[in-house]
Formats: C-alpha cells, structure tokens, sequence
C-alpha cells in the first residue's frame, strides 16, 4: 500500500489541486449564480477527463488533455475569465506530458494576467504556486526516481555478476576436485597395475620352481636347494622392487588432505550450509602430522558449528607462510561469551601441544578457531 502511494503520489496531489482550485474559484467568486448548473456540469466531467488520463496507457493521455482543453473553452466562454487559472493548470498537464526544457515551465504565468475578478496578484500567486509543484516533480522527484532506478539496474547488474562469478568459482572448485580425484584414482589404477606386474610375475615363476624342487626334492637334493635359494632370491628381489614402487608411487598426503577438506564443504552444502575452502602456498610443504592435526580440528571444528552455532555460513582456510602455518575454522553463527573445554575443544588443545603448534579462539563475530603450527 505505501509503495502504491509513493508511486501515484503526483497523481493523487494533481487531482487534489485540481479540486482545491476550482472549489476556491467557485466558493470566493459567487460562480454559483446564472449558469450554474451548467458550469458545475462541465467542471464535473473536466474533473472527470483530467482524472481519466491517468487510467488509460500514455498514447491515449494526450487525447484526453485534448478534449480538457475544449472543456475550458466551453466553461470559459459560459462562465467568462474566471476559470483563466485552469488553463495553468493545462499547460502544465501537457508539460508534465512531455518534459521538456525548464524555460518552457515559466510560458503558463502569462495566463495569471488574464483579468478576471480573482485579480492578476492573486491569480500570478496560484500560477506560481502551481507551477513550482510541477517543476518540483518533474526536475526534482523524477530526476531523483530515474538515479534511484539507475543505480537499482546497476546494483542488480553487479549482483548478477557477483553470482555469475561465485557460481563460476564454485564451478571451477568442483572441476578442480574432480580433476585431482581423478589424478589420484589414475596413481591408484597404476600402482595397482605396477604392483600386479611387478609382483605376478615374480611369485608366478617362484611358485612354478617351487612345483619343480617337489618333484626333484628326493632324486636331486642338491639342485633342489639351489632351486630353493633361487625362489628365496627371487623372492627378495621382489619385495624390495615392492618397496621402490611403494615409495615412488604412493599417493601424496596434501592432495588426500585437501579433497577430505573439499568433501567436508560438500558435506556442509548438501545440509543447507554454505561453505568454502581457501588454500593458499604450498599445500605440499605441510608435514604430514601437520596434515592430520588440521584434518582431525577441522571435522571437531566444522561439527560443533553444524551442532551449535546456527550458521549459515563455514569458512576453511589453510594459508602456508615462510615459517608457520596458520589454519583458521570460522562461522558466522551465534559465537558465545566463554570458551568452555569439553572433550571435542579439549581434544584439539592435545593434539595442537603434540606438535608445539598454537590453538586460540575468537568469538565476537561468530566463532572462529585459529591454529598456527611451525614450520
């Protein structure tokens, strides 16, 4: 309902003035003699057409003022100069209608020199009063409705990009995750591969010479346990090949560490919780006990938020420095006034002393915890 009002708020005062002008001409200038009842007729259905324009669609309007226009003649010639201001009025009805420069606004205060028996004083005064109303909306209102429209469009614009953007950054996380779960699932496939090669083949041909020395264990003892040492060698050889594809092939620590983080944001959307996961440095330079400290804090952390804090909102950032770590858990919940050491803040306290690693809180915004571990 405000809205409406504050969007025909003009329409509204015009018809208003309208209505106060007439009824002080008729009222102050004994028009209710002779005429009339014609005059009262004729200003009714001016006040009708006036009224009427704002109903219909803007390339009606203008006819519209058209026969309001003849109105006035007609009334003017019944009722003689009297109603000299309506022409005011007019003018600037056709000037609201197309705008033009704020020259053409002054043009109308010729009329408030008509004699009348209001007087040019009076009716210059009105004209004036009238016409200042008019500019006042045209120059002043609607200017600053066109700016406010503007800077809507803008702020809409700028926010439609914001959201285009973020979408696309999600987008990009997740082609990321995809893409380093994919690497690792192909390191996987390959070690496996390696290791059926490496390791198929070496306890196949072990287990043939072994099918051999049964065979020959009775009639040829001693080529039988040359054969014996050959699979043992074999054997030995194998398993140190093992150790080498092991220690070159395994899957790296940090990548593991960042797609649990990854997945734990994925964990926090599904149930309606916006989350997001910023890295920052060299993610392999983490030790690998740094990696699940941060892991184990960050699900205690991330928990404690789903659980307590009515967020709406969970940030993870992990930030490798020359010299420290620091990791921070932070949400935009409900916070508290006193940090109190149940078993999941105890927990992290344990394990950030095991590593000389530092554990603070702040909770005025929300709740974030903060870690800094040496590097």
């Amino acid at each position: 309902m405000e809205e409406q009002f504050r969007e025909h708020y003009f329409v509204l005062l015009r018809i208003a003035l309208l209505l106060l002008l007439e009824i002080y001409i008729i009222l102050s200038h004994s028009v209710l003699t002779g005429a009339s009842v014609k005059v009262l007729l004729i200003l009714a259905l001016f006040i009708g057409v006036v009224a009427g324009k704002e109903l219909v669609g803007r390339r009606y309007q203008i006819l519209f003022l058209g026969i309001a226009w003849v109105f006035w003649f007609v009334i003017l010639f019944i009722a003689g100069t009297t109603f000299a201001l309506l022409g005011v009025y007019l003018c600037y009805e056709i000037l609201t209608y197309f705008k033009p420069r704020i020259f053409w606004y002054f043009l109308p205060l010729g009329f408030a020199f008509v004699h009348s028996a209001i007087g040019s004083s009076v009716q210059l005064m009105i004209a004036v009063l009238i016409g200042l109303i008019y500019c006042q909306h045209d120059f002043g209102v609607e200017s600053y409705r066109k700016q406010t429209k503007e800077d809507t469009i803008m702020e809409q614009t700028l926010k439609h990009s914001m959201n285009r953007r973020e979408h696309e950054m999600q987008e990009e996380v997740r082609k990321s995750f995809l893409m380093a779960e994919n690497q690792m699932l192909e390191e996987r496939a390959e070690l496996f591969q390696t290791l059926h090669d490496k390791l198929g083949h070496n306890i196949n041909g072990s287990v043939y010479q072994l099918e051999a020395v049964k065979v020959l264990m009775e009639k040829e003892p001693e080529a039988s346990r040359k054969m014996v040492q050959a699979v043992i060698d074999q054997l030995r050889s194998g398993m140190d090949e093992i150790r080498v594809i092991l220690r070159k092939e395994r899957p790296k620590k940090y990548k593991l560490a960042v797609l649990q983080l990854e997945k734990l944001c994925e964990d926090c959307r599904l149930k309606g919780v916006e989350a997001e996961l910023i890295t920052e440095g060299e993610s392999k330079d983490i030790p690998e006990k740094y990696l699940e400290v941060i892991l184990d804090n960050a699900y205690e952390a991330v928990s404690n938020s789903m659980k307590y804090a009515k967020c709406s909102k969970i940030k993870i950032s992990v930030r490798v420095l020359n010299q420290m770590i620091r990791c921070s858990i932070s949400d935009n919940g409900v916070g508290c006034k006193e940090v109190i050491d149940g078993m999941g803040i105890s927990g992290m306290r344990k394990r950030m002393r095991e590593i000389n690693g530092i554990l603070d809180f702040e909770t005025e915004a929300g709740f974030t915890i903060n870690m800094l571990l040496p590097l």
